[in-house]
């Protein structure tokens, strides 16, 4: 690795920000969709979401890498960025936890970054300008730069989803790790002994391993299934309940999931997750759009409009359900109500169906990273499920 070999991320609009590259060694432009989050730690459960495919993540916290690598931090089998800026980060990690320090780990799965970036600019700018892709270049300049973002397909016409899901159905069996960061058993609820178990099917369009784990920790028996699979492939497998994960990209660009979600609305209890909140709204006929710069980060208060109770949430998301088009919604002669919304912009953060036997929402109650308030929408799912 050498620090010091200059590298810049050029803009789409032309602004760059210059700094070194460090991980993987950048022997092709690497391009994304420039986010940036505002999470505090947990970079390696962010680096290893599936639904960070296809962007270059900004962390705005400036020095990242401190407590390294952990095996039991992981969200996926792998990072799915395209590559990661940081203002600054260790090659030195503390903590008991650690196996590899986060350039080698970056370096193990072939992901660039750049270190000395401005990211407060750079963050401003993302902020001001709105979402706009990137290229990570070693030596190039802003011709090179103009010429590789115009060959390269634009982010929100790619079925990301088809990238980051299984192939196969699989069993899941790995419950919450008990006393991990994650984790404390003092804030989570385990399934009641001799509780009837749950068969639950998994659509993964990218889905996080907490949101496994969590169901197996609520007595569930969990089989993941690809988001190609049809409503019928799902039916074989007799679940008593249909969870919608997160993913990557646009909900629009994945129409054979949305077909399969609205076969299966109104048979069984579902609850959507994230990417799948924005299929399950699709599959009833309402609308999403894309947001400005996003909701990437761990500290996004969210109402729940029945009780006013505000909870601190985990967000990853760059598209969000128009809560207009839901008020025109009715599927099987059933409204929709809207559940929860965002209290920083007011957009759409949860709706559902008692009579549909839906509920649906767009933070990620599983955290990792982030506060656990959320959880119980997990216990909610089961008890829906009798």
């Amino acid at each position: 690795m050498n620090l010091r070999k200059p590298a810049a991320l050029w803009l789409e609009d032309g602004t760059f920000f210059a700094g070194f590259s460090f991980g993987a060694e950048l022997s092709s432009p690497a391009v994304g969709e420039v986010c940036f989050n505002t999470s505090m730690g947990g970079y390696q459960e962010i680096l290893t979401d599936p639904s960070y495919a296809g962007q270059i993540v900004t962390f705005t916290q400036p020095h990242i890498g401190n407590y390294g690598i952990s095996p039991l931090d992981m969200e996926s089998a792998r990072p799915w960025v395209s590559a990661l800026v940081v203002r600054d980060f260790t090659e030195l990690p503390c903590n008991y936890r650690s196996v590899e320090s986060l350039p080698a780990f970056l370096q193990r799965f072939g992901v660039p970054g750049i270190t000395g970036v401005d990211t407060r600019a750079l963050t401003k700018h993302i902020r001001d300008k709105g979402a706009q892709r990137g290229v990570l270049l070693v030596g190039g300049d802003a011709t090179t730069a103009k010429r590789v973002l115009s060959e390269a397909p634009l982010y929100g016409n790619t079925d990301w989803v088809a990238k980051v899901s299984a192939k196969e159905p699989y069993p899941w069996t790995q419950p919450l790790e008990w006393g991990t960061p994650d984790a404390p058993s003092e804030h989570l609820a385990v399934a009641v002994p001799g509780a009837p178990r749950r068969r639950v099917a998994v659509v993964d369009s990218g889905v996080k391993y907490n949101i496994l784990r969590s169901l197996v920790s609520l007595g569930c028996d969990v089989t993941v299934f690809p988001a190609s699979a049809s409503a019928a492939e799902i039916r074989k497998h007799q679940p008593d309940g249909v969870l919608l994960g997160n993913g990557p990209g646009d909900p629009e660009a994945v129409p054979y999931l949305v077909e399969t979600v609205r076969a299966l609305i109104g048979e069984l209890p579902i609850l959507g997750i994230c990417l799948g909140h924005q299929m399950l709204a699709l599959a009833l006929g309402a609308k999403t759009f894309k947001l400005k710069f996003g909701h990437r980060g761990g500290n996004h208060p969210v109402m729940e409009l029945s009780t006013r109770k505000v909870s601190i949430t985990a967000q990853n998301h760059g598209f969000a359900v128009d809560d207009a088009s839901l008020a025109d919604v009715r599927f099987k002669g059933e409204r929709v109500e809207l559940t929860h919304v965002n209290l920083n912009d007011r957009t759409c953060e949860g709706f559902a169906s008692p009579a549909l036997r839906f509920a649906s929402v767009q933070y990620h109650p599983e955290a990792a990273p982030g506060p656990l308030d959320a959880h119980p929408i997990f216990h909610d799912f089961v008890r829906r499920m009798g």
